[in-house]
């Protein structure tokens, strides 16, 4: 491993744990903004449907691939065009 890629490493998880808090942001807005409800159902809470249930894990699933796709791309291009060579 050259030490692009192994210097990228620490970044890339830092990277991503902003996009995962990101996510988690955007998730409950959408979330409240659907249902009306401030926090997406947790699968074990009896008071929901399973519709509410599997929508709400589609749309966090969604949002955080998203986030984690769009923060992973832009940190690579950048390390990209700072030293030359892709990190990953």
């Amino acid at each position: 491993m050259d030490g692009v890629k192994l210097a990228y490493k620490p970044f890339g998880l830092l990277l991503s744990a902003a996009a995962g808090a990101a996510a988690g942001t955007v998730t409950r807005r959408l979330w409240r903004a659907a249902s009306g409800e401030a926090q997406p159902p947790k699968a074990t809470e009896p008071d929901h449907s399973w519709t509410e249930i599997l929508a709400a894990a589609a749309l966090q699933g969604a949002v955080f691939a998203l986030a984690k796709a769009a923060v992973d791309r832009a940190g690579a291009t950048t390390v990209k065009r700072l030293t030359g060579t892709w990190p990953a």
